[in-house]
């Protein structure tokens, strides 16, 4: 039941502004429906599809790290080949459909990956803080930081 009157424009407005909603197994995770930062509030048609995907993976990557303790970080995990996982350092996008990754694999060997918004498939991992002694890195943080700042 709609508990406030739109007119035809407002609930066309409405359809097309981004919703987050997720259900968890757990208990004690939060479900439902995601208040969004002001950025993501715009329409989506107003926004390339760079620009889309990397403002929501930065979303999920920081709803990520909210779960991680001080001992580990964020880190992406590939699919398909050898190309294993990259610890994420940074993230970009190039209009209209590229988004970019910079990072170091396990080794630590500097790591880029740039891919096309159609082919995105990114598996968010926890992986052990690459220096113990220092705080675990943080980049969702940043990068929403950032994103509020443009």
């Amino acid at each position: 039941m709609q508990d406030k009157i739109e007119t035809s424009a407002e609930a066309a407005e409405a359809a097309a502004l981004p919703r987050c909603y997720e259900v968890h197994a757990n208990p004690n995770a939060e479900s439902g429906t995601k208040a969004l930062p002001e950025p993501l509030q715009k329409p989506v048609a107003t926004k390339s599809p760079a620009q889309w995907a990397y403002e929501r993976l930065i979303l999920y990557i920081q709803n990520f790290e909210k779960t991680l303790d001080g001992d580990h970080e964020v880190a992406m995990g590939f699919t398909g080949g050898d190309a294993g996982v990259m610890r994420i350092e940074g993230m970009g996008y190039f209009d209209p459909d590229i988004i970019t990754f910079y990072g170091s694999d396990g080794a630590g060997a500097r790591t880029q990956l740039v891919q096309h918004v159609s082919q995105l498939n990114v598996m968010l991992r926890a992986l052990p803080k690459s220096v113990e002694d220092k705080p675990a890195n943080r980049i969702g943080f940043r990068l929403a930081a950032d994103l509020e700042e443009t």
